[in-house]
């Protein structure tokens, strides 16, 4: 099996399913976060910043631009699940990423301006799991 396409018969790698299972659920937040209903608080949907108080599942602040990174995050995942090699630079860097965002969380207050995607306590500690799954962080291999 190579490192750079699937085998012969068309199987994916772990890895690849993995990358495409995340990019799936990356795809399926970004939507969900436009609906009503699903996003309480609805009408105070903002494009960016801490003043949007719409939150999906009533627990995650989103705004439409916390929305459109999950639908290019979940695209992203998607076309990298195509290779191995791909698939697991889009999970180690995402993770990565998610690390970077998890401490940008902790340090940046929630009413700051540079809070402008945005996020609350909720979004950093997903943020933290995710990472610690996308990265295989104290996973077995």
């Amino acid at each position: 099996m190579s490192d750079r396409t699937t085998t012969a018969r068309g199987t994916r790698t772990n890895v690849q399913k993995a990358a495409a299972i995340v990019g799936v659920v990356f795809l399926l937040v970004g939507v969900l976060g436009f609906i009503p209903g699903i996003t309480t608080n609805f009408g105070d949907l903002s494009f960016a910043g801490h003043h949007s108080d719409a939150r999906l599942f009533g627990l995650f602040q989103v705004s439409i631009l916390h929305n459109i990174v999950h639908l290019l995050f979940g695209i992203a995942g998607l076309a990298m699940a195509r290779t191995a090699a791909q698939a697991r630079t889009y999970l180690v860097f995402g993770g990565a990423i998610y690390l970077v965002l998890f401490v940008y969380g902790l340090i940046v207050g929630q009413e700051s301006a540079a809070n402008f995607v945005p996020v609350n306590t909720a979004d950093d500690f997903l943020g933290l799991a995710l990472t610690r799954e996308r990265t295989g962080v104290g996973a077995t291999r």
